[in-house]
């Protein structure tokens, strides 16, 4: 595999202006890059009280920067936010069986999703959910994305350390 070039988003990671929106657009451009994506969400996780909170969209008319919510416990769930795998649905149905929103998902030209955990000292803090067209996400794409964990653990960090105040 070649290695992706990280340099954009290094200098966007930087930059004090516009974070941590900056950090995450860039996490963006480099997801599209590696993987690909048409719709580009980064989620929250908190494994103890069971609920995400979505804190970037590249559509925020459709998904919005949100407060909290519940997730549902499903095998999806089991697979991202207990075994820490980058969970693979390649088909509307197969997203209709772990998301209720699967009907906004399909208007938006989107028929499948992986969704790569961040992890943070043992512990997933949130994942970056990547939509496409059906049978989009093949396994070359899906072991690519393995390149958009790190970036996106340093994000988490940045949203964290800004959100806790300690970042100016």
């Amino acid at each position: 595999m070649e290695m992706p070039d990280y340099s954009g988003f290094v200098a966007a990671l930087a930059d004090r202006n516009g974070q941590p929106e900056s950090a995450f657009a860039a996490l963006e451009a480099l997801t599209k890059k590696i993987v690909g994506v048409k719709l580009f969400t980064i989620m929250t996780s908190d494994t103890t009280e069971k609920v995400s909170e979505r804190i970037y969209s590249n559509m925020p008319e459709a998904y919005p920067v949100s407060g909290t919510k519940p997730y549902n416990e499903t095998y999806w769930s089991d697979i991202a936010l207990k075994q820490r795998r980058t969970f693979v649905a390649n088909t509307i149905e197969d997203i209709a069986g772990v998301f209720d929103d699967h009907e906004l998902i399909d208007s938006l030209g989107c028929q499948s999703v992986i969704n790569v955990p961040i992890v943070i000292a043992g512990e997933v803090v949130g994942t970056i959910n990547c939509l496409h067209e059906a049978g989009f996400y093949t396994k070359e794409r899906v072991e690519a994305a393995e390149a958009l964990k790190l970036p996106a653990a340093a994000c988490m960090l940045l949203h964290d350390k800004l959100k806790n105040g300690s970042g100016k």
